[in-house]
């Protein structure tokens, strides 16, 4: 990917006041997160997940443009059969946000009839506008700074963008984007500079200590529930059970623009490899846990399982569970256990998905490409529930940890 002079000096710039900026007494702050259901109607959860995929990849080739950015979320907000949201405040406002560290713009206002933003004291225009193209749905929006308070973290003069235009948004209000800092660079107009995202500017302002995020997730068999939590600014060790270990950001593109990491998977006690050590990501955005076609084929094989033509996802009889075994994700130097009870999606859930109610599917499924592409792999949601997830910024890392949740048979 190509960057200006003006990109290059502005992260050049912010890199050096990282260096050089002391903190001190400043602590994690802790945002709750709730999953849910959306109820505005739900389309198949792998046709979904696999146009987000898709857009996602073309965002490297095509790269942002006027009024347009490609790759991000590839499907519109209304047709998330699940999503992941927490408040946010601006100005004298609680706004309701998806949660993306695949994009880094944060946005509010998607509701323009019942629940438009409206400008209070402090908070400015800047004379930008803003947009960002999520597939099928999009935002184009005034540019703001003013304070944006996450739980009892304020930070002061955050860019965000308020919405004038917004498609695809029906039950909620916008995006709060925590994904790396290069993916807003050309969603101004007509100013080309990248825009600081609000952990940047937390850590720029010394309102959190460490340049990172930490993630928990609990698996759940409810929706509309607090089953998650967002840390900035540090780990909370009471949520992981083994050692966090680090990675860096993959250097393969163009997984590397976003929270990439290199893994490989094995199945079962044989370790029969699955998908050979490639590069792909980690997101929030994405609900199921996708792999490269021809890994694919060959889960399906070593599972026996069947496409189910309702949810799109595949399907194991009883007997075909019982006898499931473990994938093995080999992530730098350790091995991450991914249970046979992990890999079904949990059945109290099934109708949200348009599933039968004693139907087993399984949460691994096509990326649709094949391997060998640079984002052969996107460990979503379900992977992410059950291991402690760090976004190490300062670094360019990734953390993953075992918790109380990695071996339960919540599904």
């Amino acid at each position: 990917m190509m960057f200006s002079g003006t990109v290059i000096a502005v992260l050049a710039a912010a890199l050096c006041a990282e260096a050089l900026h002391i903190r001190r007494d400043s602590v994690p702050v802790t945002l709750p997160f709730v999953r849910r259901l959306n109820t505005t109607g739900i389309s198949k959860l792998l046709d979904i997940d696999q146009a987000r995929a898709k857009t996602l990849k073309a965002r490297a080739s095509k790269g942002p443009s006027a009024l347009q950015q490609n790759a991000i979320f590839d499907a519109p907000a209304t047709n998330q059969a699940v999503d992941y949201t927490t408040t946010v405040t601006v100005g004298k406002q609680d706004f309701t946000l998806l949660i993306d560290t695949g994009s880094s713009n944060t946005w509010v206002g998607a509701q323009l009839l019942t629940h438009p933003f409206v400008p209070t004291l402090g908070h400015e225009p800047t004379g930008n506008l803003v947009s960002v193209t999520y597939g099928s749905g999009f935002f184009i929006g005034s540019e703001f700074t003013g304070d944006v308070k996450l739980g009892d973290l304020t930070i002061k003069s955050q860019s965000y963008g308020a919405a004038l235009l917004a498609e695809g948004f029906s039950d909620v209000d916008g995006i709060l984007g925590i994904g790396p800092v290069a993916l807003t660079c050309g969603t101004l107009i007509p100013n080309v500079d990248c825009i600081p995202t609000v952990t940047d500017n937390a850590f720029s302002q010394g309102a959190i200590s460490a340049h990172e995020i930490g993630i928990s997730f609990e698996p759940t068999t409810s929706l509309d529930n607090a089953n998650g939590e967002l840390t900035f600014g540090g780990i909370d060790s009471t949520k992981f059970t083994g050692p966090l270990n680090f990675v860096p950001i993959t250097s393969t593109s163009p997984a590397n623009e976003f929270v990439g990491i290199d893994q490989s998977i094995t199945y079962g006690e044989a370790g029969t490899t699955v998908l050979p050590a490639t590069s792909g990501i980690t997101d929030t955005g994405t609900t199921l846990l996708l792999i490269a076609s021809d890994a694919f084929a060959t889960y399906q094989n070593l599972t026996g399982a069947t496409a189910d033509a309702n949810t799109g996802l595949l399907r194991l009889t009883p007997e075909q569970f019982a006898n499931l075994q473990s994938l093995f994700f080999h992530i730098g130097d350790n091995t991450f256990e991914f249970t046979p009870n992990a890999q079904i999606w949990p059945r109290a859930l099934n109708s949200a998905i348009g599933g039968d109610a004693d139907g087993i599917f399984l949460v691994l499924n096509d990326l649709g490409s094949l391997s060998g592409e640079g984002l052969d792999f996107i460990d979503g949601m379900t992977f992410l529930e059950r291991f402690y997830y760090v976004f190490d910024i300062a670094n360019s890392r990734v953390g993953f940890a075992t918790t109380p949740f990695t071996d339960a048979m919540t599904n």
